[in-house]
């Protein structure tokens, strides 16, 4: 320890480096529950390239384990310390160093956070789509490491379609530049897009080149109620079947609904299974609207309500904003995050009822119903060992069931520590072995956020 700290003074100021214990254990985890989570050594909040640069060198002439932070803000784990390492919160980052109405690009510090860069490129009549529920606090750096979706990716796409380029800290230190700055590019192997997603495991970024787009008009919204969320699945195909494409169109399930109500007192309709939200920014959104409600009652939809105005639109957007921390309040929770192919929602959506219903358990469900990506939150008392364990297969069933429908185990959250042993089954063992193997190059004595992921 005064090896590490002596060496790490050498290129740090002494406020960028702090060892008490009571300040080093905010930084042990982030918000995933379950996941095991180690007391660091030290916690090093550098402001500088440099500084990152020298921690890495240390960190590798000592062989000590280095886990790189954002806010703290994901739900797998892929932050947590391990014991004796040097946790790297770039927090302090924060330098929108560039943004260029011309390129259309933004060239940020990974410390960033979601909203400020959004409201930053919006004064060049500019935005940045990728928008987590949680981007009034989680940074960019964390967006790319985890790859970071939002509720806008059906029509604009996730963080990894508009990162350009990077540049990274390697493990032992060297600077590693990646990408373009150009609207075009394709020398050599798409390293950027390798670290996008990659939990900090290959490199640490320190800088990111982001693509942006010009600011869409206010988007209209209606809210549609459904008496089954088989309905509310079968209109989610039958809108994107259709030759509309919504900015937004968002699901949450009867007990979602009833906890954001419980929450916010926005008097949401409690009587519906499934309240879906569909959303457009076209030059004619009051037309789209009214067509994608036909759709909604053609598939079952008791009721259609569309926003009078984009504030109308915007309170049922900061519902379905809401809906993860509404059903935190219910007790513990076990937030999964399973895709499944659009035409196979409904099916995912009745299997976790099912599910629900085995274990006997509260399970509600948010999702992106325009890509697929479901949110399933097992609620337990984690107080009862019983619930507890119920609440575990409850929650491999659910990855077990989106495998099964050809989907993914996580669309947005990353493996970190709580989906690390269903990697395998998703990958299959080419493909684990290969992912090890490019790991191994990056970082030879396995020093970068050990233990996640692979």
């Amino acid at each position: 320890m005064s090896d590490l700290l002596e060496l790490l003074l050498e290129g740090l100021p002494p406020e960028a480096v702090a060892t008490d214990p009571d300040v080093t254990a905010a930084y042990r985890h982030d918000m995933a529950g379950f996941c095991a989570a180690g007391n660091p050594a030290v916690v090093v909040h550098p402001t500088t390239v440099e500084q990152v640069q020298h921690v890495m060198r240390t960190a590798t002439r000592l062989r000590v384990p280095v886990v790189p932070q954002g806010a703290r803000t994901g739900l797998s784990g892929a932050a947590n310390a391990v014991d004796g390492c040097i946790v790297l919160a770039m927090g302090k980052m924060d330098r929108i160093l560039d943004i260029d109405p011309v390129d259309r690009t933004a060239t940020v510090e990974p410390g960033v956070v979601n909203a400020a860069l959004s409201r930053a490129v919006a004064a060049h009549g500019l935005t940045y789509p990728p928008d987590p529920s949680s981007w009034e606090s989680c940074t960019i750096g964390g967006n790319i490491g985890t790859g970071a979706g939002g509720l806008c990716c059906v029509k604009y796409g996730v963080t990894a379609e508009y990162v350009l380029g990077l540049d990274v800290v390697l493990a032992d230190g060297r600077l590693l530049r990646t990408g373009r700055r150009t609207a075009k590019g394709v020398a050599g192997y798409d390293l950027t897009r390798l670290f996008v997603g990659a939990e900090g495991t290959l490199g640490v970024v320190v800088r990111a080149v982001l693509a942006l787009r010009p600011a869409p008009a206010p988007q209209l919204a209606l809210a549609a109620e459904f008496p089954s969320t088989r309905a509310a699945g079968d209109a989610v195909c039958a809108v994107m079947a259709s030759s509309r494409t919504p900015s937004l169109m968002e699901l949450m399930d009867r007990a979602t609904v009833r906890a954001v109500n419980d929450m916010t007192r926005m008097g949401l309709p409690e009587t519906t299974e499934a309240l879906l939200l569909v959303a457009f920014d076209t030059p004619d959104p009051a037309a789209d609207l009214e067509a994608v409600g036909e759709l909604c009652l053609a598939a079952g939809a008791t009721e259609v309500v569309p926003a009078s105005d984009p504030a109308e639109s915007q309170l049922l957007l900061e519902a379905r904003r809401q809906a993860l921390p509404a059903l935190e309040r219910l007790g513990t929770t076990l937030i999964d995050d399973v895709a499944v192919p659009r035409s196979q929602l409904a099916a995912l959506l009745d299997g976790v009822a099912a599910i629900a219903d085995r274990h006997e358990l509260t399970i509600g469900i948010c999702a992106h119903a325009g890509d697929g990506n479901t949110h399933p939150v097992v609620v337990f008392d984690a107080a009862d060992p019983a619930a507890t364990a119920r609440a575990h297969q409850a929650f491999d069933a659910i990855m077990a069931l989106g495998l099964e429908l050809g989907g993914t185990i996580t669309g947005e959250h990353g493996i970190g520590l709580l989906k690390k042993d269903w990697l395998a089954r998703e990958l299959g063992p080419v493909a684990l072995e290969l992912q090890q193997g490019v790991r191994a190059v990056f970082d030879p004595l396995g020093i970068l956020n050990p233990g996640k992921v692979l």
